[in-house]
């Protein structure tokens, strides 16, 4: 990786962190109803809970996304002919997925590796056909 490469980086970063620390937290919007209507409070009640449970989501994950920006700050700074290589086997990490996820940690090798698998997968070309 050059370093202009790495430079775009960082400031992709640091971009990502100043957007992240100035987000508030979420807060559920209320929800207008109308106070005639008797079983409007019945039908708010739970759309304000599944409201304030993405907005708990979006806060967690924007927590997650945050520490990761800085770690990956932190390496940058520490050993800046380093970055951007995968923390695993060493190997570089795709300028595309870099600048997709310019905190990323892991090539999509070694990321595949440690995420649990998905649903039913196919193992071999006919496994689904009837």
């Amino acid at each position: 990786m050059t370093s202009a490469q790495r430079q775009q980086l960082k400031k992709a970063l640091q971009q990502l962190k100043k957007e992240l620390t100035a987000r508030v937290t979420r807060r559920p919007e209320k929800q207008e109803h109308d106070t005639r209507d008797v079983g409007a409070e019945e039908d708010v009640q739970p759309l304000e809970e599944m409201n304030a449970a993405i907005a708990s989501t979006r806060n967690r994950s924007d927590a997650v996304v945050l520490q990761r920006v800085e770690a990956a700050l932190a390496r940058l700074k520490a050993d800046p002919d380093d970055f951007g290589n995968c923390q695993d086997c060493s190997e570089e990490i795709p300028l595309a997925r870099l600048k997709a996820m310019p905190y990323a940690e892991l090539c999509v090798d070694c990321q595949q590796k440690k995420d649990p698998p998905r649903g039913i997968t196919r193992k071999h070309l006919n496994d689904f056909v009837e």
